[in-house]
């Protein structure tokens, strides 16, 4: 009964309508319902053969109402009727979308039959939980990818980002931890990939076994800037669902740079002044809204644990939405091209890389193993050059020698096969065996 009485609310008590006035591009203008429409809300533009253009209002031109279109605005004209159909936009989800792959729309694209509707409306640009409400992080999860298990633990409800640039590895990376993590289930959101890709990633990356506990969000790069958008809006509430239920999530978003991007084109079709990089004041003001819809829920209720992909342009994670995003995260992961030239997936590069949760979640011991091995690490990669060059010569320093000794074993820890698997205490293990420091892991904390 509050379902079916929460839908009569959401009813309109009439019908309104208007008139297309100008189209410029992807802009539509229309006048006659700026009374009664806000920003963000959906429309149906008639055109003159007469099919539905759904688009969303972006803005207001003095008495006009600025839409844009989710597909192509052949056939829309001046004179063309508009209705207004939704002031806020919301999906139905249900336990049994899991396995499916769907759309921004939260449509079904994998050829499996509809989707059944659930009991609840959630809003694809629903507001974060209040902070002074939410549960803390908790224990570690087992992400499954001995590196980030070892040198960047992540909590339950820990957000991080994944900074890398294009060929990296990085999509191979988010299917290991889609499919290896200890979670409830996964909701991964596609944003702007690819259209051959997707199919790839699905089959190859993700697999069965991955797509069997996952729930996979796609808008190609082929589509309209809102459906980009809005495919981010849709694995939001879809994480809220499922943390509502008690579950604790994995969302895995690639990328967040396309997110930025779609809304920036949105902003300067809407008339907004271009900022840094040619990048909107919405662009800045959306993406923590975004982003802080992931993390621990209320009492009672779940968790949701994000790995957030960053495309950083001609490697520079000093851009203007690396920096924001890495200011809004909870750690960042970086992806090294170099690393990778070398052949070592995930070409993960654990000095430039930090996890905030640590090293408050782990053990004494724990610490004192990565710190030793970071050590190391940072010793050689200081050397390196020299090194190559022959110009050290061994015996002079005994701490370069033994960074020497070990750099070969720490390569080979961090290098994984995306068909395998690690658990955190075998991280641990393999790591104390390497350096020759004892580790009991007996003291392994539960939460912070």
């Amino acid at each position: 009964m509050e379902h079916i009485l929460s839908e009569i609310e959401r009813l309109r008590e009439f019908t309104l309508e208007g008139r297309v006035t100008a189209v410029s591009g992807l802009l539509i203008e229309c006048s006659g319902i700026a009374q009664g429409v806000s920003v963000g809300a959906r429309c149906h533009v008639k055109t003159k053969d007469g099919k539905d253009v759904v688009s969303e209002v972006v803005g207001f031109r003095d008495d006009r109402v600025l839409l844009m279109p989710y597909g192509s605005p052949e056939g829309v004209g001046p004179g063309s009727r508009v209705v207004i159909t939704e002031s806020e936009m919301s999906i139905y989800p249900d336990p049994s979308w899991l396995g499916r792959v769907i759309n921004a729309f939260g449509e079904p694209i994998d050829g499996k039959g509809p989707l059944k509707r659930g009991r609840d409306a959630y809003l694809l640009r629903g507001a974060p939980n209040a902070g002074h409400m939410r549960q803390r992080v908790g224990g570690k999860l087992d992400l499954g990818v001995r590196a980030i298990n070892t040198f960047l633990s992540c909590c339950r409800g820990q957000r991080l980002g994944i900074f890398a640039g294009s060929g990296v590895g990085k999509s191979v990376l988010m299917s290991m931890l889609a499919r290896y993590s200890q979670v409830g289930c996964s909701v991964i959101g596609l944003i702007g990939e690819r259209s051959r890709e997707v199919q790839e990633f699905i089959e190859d990356d993700l697999g069965e076994e991955g797509l069997a506990k996952s729930v996979v969000v796609v808008a190609t790069s082929s589509e309209s800037a809102l459906m980009r958008r809005q495919a981010a809006y849709v694995t939001m509430a879809l994480t809220e669902y499922f943390r509502e239920q008690g579950t604790d999530v994995l969302c895995l978003m690639d990328s967040v740079t396309r997110f930025a991007m779609a809304q920036r084109e949105i902003g300067l079709s809407a008339g907004e002044p271009p900022t840094s990089k040619g990048y909107t004041p919405t662009v800045f003001s959306e993406m923590p809204k975004l982003l802080e819809r992931a993390g621990p829920g209320f009492a009672g209720q779940g968790s949701v644990t994000a790995l957030f992909s960053v495309l950083v342009e001609g490697d520079d994670t000093n851009e203007p939405i690396s920096d924001t995003v890495r200011g809004i995260l909870d750690g960042h992961i970086v992806l090294d091209r170099n690393i990778a030239q070398r052949g070592r997936f995930p070409a993960i590069n654990v000095l430039k890389s930090i996890s905030r949760m640590m090293p408050g979640c782990n053990s004494e011991e724990q610490n004192q193993l990565v710190t030793r091995a970071k050590q190391l690490m940072a010793l050689y990669d200081d050397m390196a050059e020299m090194i190559r060059l022959g110009a050290y010569r061994r015996g002079s320093d005994p701490e370069v020698d033994m960074a020497i000794q070990y750099h070969e074993p720490l390569e080979n820890f961090i290098r994984q096969r995306k068909t395998e698997s690690h658990s955190l205490e075998d991280g641990y293990q393999q790591l104390a065996a390497i350096l020759g420091m004892p580790y009991t892991g007996d003291d392994v904390p539960v939460g912070r």
